[in-house]
C-alpha cells in the first residue's frame, strides 16, 4: 500500500497531471482559459504521430514474433468482452437506461490514448521498458467496443449499424493517423526516427502538457455541465470499472509473457475509456443516448482517476504480480 501511495503522490506532482489540474480548475472557475479548438486539433494530431511512429519504430528494432500477434489477439478480445461487464455493472449498480448504459459501456472497451500516453510516460520516467508494439494494441482496441455497444442495444431495435457507419469507425482520423504512423515508423525504422527525432522525442512533454490543460478545460466543463449523473452509483462505476478492466489486462497480459512494462501498459488501455472515438460513433448510431451521460464518465469521472491514482495503482499491482 505505501509503494502505491508513494507512486500516485509522485504521479500527482509531475508536470502532465498539475497541467491536467490547472485546466479543471480554470474551467471550475469560469477563468476564460482557452486553448483554441485548432490548435487543440493540432496538437492531437501530433501526439498521434509521434506515438504511432515510435512504436513502429520499435518494432522494426525488435522484429515481429508471435507474442505480438496474440498480444493484438487480447486487445481485441478484451476491447469486445468489456463493454458486456460495465453494462452488466451499470445495470445493476445505477438506474440508467438500456441505451445510456450500453452508450456508457463502450466507452469502457475503447481506450484513452492520453492515458496511454501518460502511463508510458510514467514508466520511461521509471527506467521501465515496454513491448513499443503495444501502440498497435491500441489501435486494435479503438473499434469493437463501438460493435459490442450497438449489438448491447440491437433487440431492441435502437442501435444503428450499416457500411457507413463501420467505415466511420474503420477510418477514423486518429486510428488512420496513428496506424499510418505505425506503418511508416516500422518500414523506415532507426534511420527515419534520426531523421526527425528533433521534432518527436524532445518536444513530446512539453506539448503533451499543453494537451492535458485542454483535457482538464474539457473535464472541468462536463463536470459543471453533468452534475446530474453524478449519482453514487455511475459514480462508483466510473472508479470500480477501470480496476476490473485493468486486472482482466493483467491476465492477459501475464498469459501473452508480457514485460512488466508491456503489463502495465495492456492494463492501462483496459481501464481507460474513450473520449474521442467512441463519443463520435454514439452521436451516429445511437442519437438518443445521453451525452452528458457518458461523457461525464468517460471524462469527467475515468480519466481523471486513471491519470492520478489508477496508472500508480496498476504499475503497483503489476510489479507485485509479475515480479519485474
Amino acid at each position: 500500500m505505501q509503494d502505491v501511495l508513494s507512486l500516485a503522490a509522485q504521479n500527482l506532482l509531475s508536470p502532465i497531471v498539475l497541467f491536467f489540474v490547472l485546466g479543471v480548475f480554470a474551467a471550475l472557475a469560469r477563468s476564460d482559459l482557452t486553448i483554441p479548438e485548432a490548435v487543440a486539433k493540432g496538437i492531437s494530431l501530433y501526439l498521434l504521430f509521434a506515438i504511432g511512429f515510435k512504436g513502429g519504430v520499435a518494432v522494426s528494432n525488435n522484429g515481429i514474433d508471435l507474442t505480438l500477434g496474440m498480444s493484438l489477439m487480447a486487445g481485441v478480445i478484451l476491447s469486445f468482452v468489456l463493454p458486456f461487464i460495465a453494462f452488466a455493472l451499470l445495470r445493476w449498480i445505477s438506474q440508467l437506461s438500456r441505451t445510456d448504459a450500453a452508450a456508457v459501456a463502450g466507452h469502457y472497451g475503447s481506450i484513452s490514448i492520453v492515458t496511454f500516453v501518460a502511463a508510458t510516460s510514467v514508466l520511461q520516467s521509471s527506467g521501465i521498458a515496454a513491448e513499443g508494439y503495444m501502440v498497435a494494441v491500441a489501435a486494435a482496441m479503438e473499434a469493437p467496443a463501438i460493435f459490442s455497444a450497438l449489438w448491447l442495444v440491437s433487440s431492441g431495435g435502437k442501435g444503428r449499424m450499416d457500411a457507413t457507419l463501420i467505415r466511420e469507425i474503420l477510418l477514423n482520423g486518429s486510428i488512420v493517423l496513428l496506424v499510418g504512423s505505425f506503418v511508416i515508423g516500422w518500414i523506415t525504422g532507426a534511420e527515419g526516427m534520426a531523421k526527425i527525432e528533433a521534432l518527436i522525442v524532445s518536444p513530446f512533454q512539453g506539448v503533451l502538457c499543453l494537451f492535458l490543460l485542454d483535457m482538464g478545460l474539457v473535464a472541468g466543463r462536463g463536470l459543471k455541465q453533468g452534475r446530474a449523473v453524478l449519482r453514487p452509483g455511475p459514480l462508483a462505476f466510473g472508479v470500480l470499472m477501470p480496476v476490473i478492466g485493468s486486472c482482466l489486462g493483467l491476465a492477459f497480459a501475464l498469459m501473452i509473457g508480457l514485460s512488466l512494462g508491456g503489463a502495465v501498459l495492456m492494463m492501462v488501455l483496459a481501464a481507460s475509456a474513450s473520449y474521442i472515438a467512441v463519443p463520435a460513433a454514439m452521436r451516429v448510431a445511437l442519437p438518443e443516448a445521453n451525452p452528458s451521460v457518458y461523457l461525464t464518465l468517460s471524462l469527467g469521472v475515468t480519466f481523471p482517476f486513471n491519470l492520478t491514482l489508477g496508472i500508480p495503482l496498476y504499475l503497483a499491482m503489476a510489479s507485485a504480480i509479475h515480479g519485474g
